[in-house]
């Protein structure tokens, strides 16, 4: 028998909070941003963030897009993480945040830059909600991208924050997460890495409102028996109805979107798998799918008018888990991604294994924590709110 629960999440993201196997929320510091900074960030020598990354990366490796092989595009092709800026995706939204970040000015003035893109009082929304207008796709996209950052300029303000940000030698985000992390590297500035999410949330709205789909949330399973469970699933229902693992988060919690006669039948067959629950989302469809096959074009026509920078540290994609440099093939990964899987298991691991010594989740919520210790539990994490 099945739990059916209604969150608002865009990934299922608070899940891991309420698992056993989690570790409770930890204590953490706070940043600062102006919008220069965030297109800018320097070290105290003026010099760029990462730069010793970039002279230490090498160019001889290729990279392949589609059919373009692109030379410039392995830059960071054997990059070696130390400390890792890690930022939140839709579902860590919640009334109340962006109230710490109006102590410091430079945060305050995003919300009020963001005010002026958006065309509306973000801030007002953060802080009174209400909740289901927050939850919104097209509300909470941009809400979490200005708090996340808000968060940065926390840091920075307090003492030995500028010593933190300037120790970040890789960064990466989960889903709606990337922007942010682009922006924090420098690939665009505050501005225009608002205006692509507020486009980004329209667009994915717009494809949800045109079929009817649904996502649902595996617990207790790897990703082999939900792959299995998906098989299962698929043979009962219709092409229309086809559901696939849309959010690989870590063993024993993936999301499978679809149509939602396939995702009735992925929670329908669940305890025949040995799944502990399955949990349907409150999100508008099923992200990451092809289902988002219409919010595409209008990204890639969004992208292409935006100028997108080499990111001065790595930012690791959620469509394949490797980091980019190259400008173009970054604009292909982004309008990808809202149709592809997001590998978020390979991009923690992957950076365990190459030696991290410590990461920051940085904007509201806490569940990146929560990914990180449930892998690897002496991992070391620190949150830094807004």
């Amino acid at each position: 028998m099945h739990t059916f629960l209604r969150l608002n999440l865009h990934h299922p993201l608070s899940l891991l909070t309420s698992l056993p196997t989690m570790t409770a929320s930890l204590a953490l510091p706070s940043i600062s941003l102006n919008s220069s900074s965030v297109s800018g960030l320097r070290n105290g020598k003026g010099a760029p963030l990462g730069i010793r990354s970039l002279r230490r990366s090498r160019v001889s490796m290729t990279a392949s897009v589609g059919s373009q092989t692109l030379q410039s595009d392995a830059l960071f092709a054997d990059y070696k993480p130390n400390f890792a800026f890690l930022f939140p995706g839709q579902g860590a939204q919640a009334v109340g945040m962006g109230r710490e970040a109006q102590s410091v000015p430079a945060a305050a003035e995003l919300y009020k830059k963001a005010n002026d893109i958006l065309g509306f009082d973000l801030l007002d929304v953060c802080f009174n909600g209400p909740k289901e207008k927050l939850d919104s796709t097209v509300i909470s996209q941009p809400a979490i991208y200005v708090t996340s950052l808000a968060a940065v300029e926390l840091l920075r303000a307090r003492d030995g924050g500028q010593q933190i940000i300037d120790s970040v030698d890789v960064t990466c985000g989960l889903s709606l997460g990337e922007y942010t992390a682009l922006a924090f590297a420098g690939s665009f500035s505050f501005e225009d890495g608002l205006n692509l999410v507020k486009l980004r949330g329209e667009a994915m709205q717009e494809a949800a409102d045109a079929a009817k789909s649904a996502m649902v949330s595996v617990i207790g399973l790897d990703s082999d028996k939900v792959q299995q469970l998906c098989d299962a699933a698929n043979q009962e229902v219709d092409d229309a109805n086809k559901v696939q693992i849309a959010n690989y988060l870590c063993t024993g919690n993936y999301a499978v979107s679809g149509g939602v006669k396939g995702v009735e039948a992925v929670e329908a067959k669940a305890k025949s798998f040995k799944a502990r629950m399955t949990v349907r989302l409150a999100v508008a469809g099923a992200f990451h799918t092809s289902f988002m096959e219409p919010a595409v074009s209008r990204l890639e026509a969004k992208l292409a008018a935006t100028q997108i920078r080499t990111p001065r540290i790595p930012v690791i994609s959620n469509v394949d888990a490797q980091p980019h440099s190259d400008p173009e093939t970054i604009k292909k990964i982004l309008a990808r991604q809202v149709t592809s899987p997001v590998q978020w298991e390979t991009t923690v691991k992957t950076l365990l294994s190459k030696g991290l010594k410590k990461s920051y989740e940085l904007g509201p919520g806490k569940v990146i924590a929560g990914i990180v210790k449930r892998m690897e539990r002496s991992a070391e994490i620190e949150n830094i709110a807004a």
